[in-house]
């Protein structure tokens, strides 16, 4: 005998972005491109390099606010950034970032919130906290691909990898257990709520 009783799907975000209204939505995303401004000017000491927050913006924006919109809200973000608004890394803006050394891993961070996202809403996300680092760890991964083959057009491919990819890795890896925690915490706090 089969079992027939119902049991909804355990929603991928505990903001529950995907039910909102449009001018929810709209509001999530400028408050998703004030987070990331924020977190790009937030630099931890770090060996080899200092880490920014910036791709931990992007991977939790992801996860929290799904492929679609986590993507969207990348986009505008960087088109504020293309607008001259001081949003990106040490407050720069322009178009200089988008041709420079960083172009590669600017492309790539819509592409990375999408990943991330996407993930979560299979269930990569704060209900599997293993899961959800992994996407994260994934998201950093196709930054850094990102941002290598375009680094490697200016300056070689191996000189690329030894500063645009291996400085980064421990960064990556703190990120994504940090993104992953506070995905678990958030969902928590949000079944406690609900209790």
């Amino acid at each position: 005998m089969s079992d027939l009783s119902y049991v909804p799907p355990v929603r991928f975000s505990p903001l529950g972005l995907q039910a909102r209204p449009v001018h929810i939505k709209a509001a999530a995303v400028l408050l998703g491109t004030l987070v990331l401004a924020i977190a790009s000017q937030i630099s931890v000491p770090m060996l080899p390099v200092p880490m920014t927050m910036q791709t931990l913006a992007v991977i939790l924006i992801g996860a929290l606010y799904g492929w679609r919109l986590g993507a969207l809200t990348i986009l505008a973000w960087l088109g504020e950034a293309a607008l001259g608004l001081p949003v990106l890394t040490n407050g720069s803006g322009g178009l200089a970032p988008f041709m420079g050394p960083t172009a590669g891993y600017l492309a790539s961070f819509p592409f990375v919130a999408a990943l991330v996202g996407w993930l979560a809403e299979r269930g990569w996300n704060g209900n599997r906290p293993a899961f959800a680092f992994a996407a994260m760890l994934l998201g950093h991964a196709l930054c850094l691909l990102f941002g290598g083959l375009w680094l490697s057009t200016l300056i070689g491919a191996e000189k690329a990898m030894l500063v645009g990819v291996v400085p980064f890795l421990l960064g990556s890896l703190v990120k994504s257990g940090l993104g992953a925690a506070i995905l678990m915490a958030l969902v928590r706090t949000n079944k406690a709520k609900r209790a």
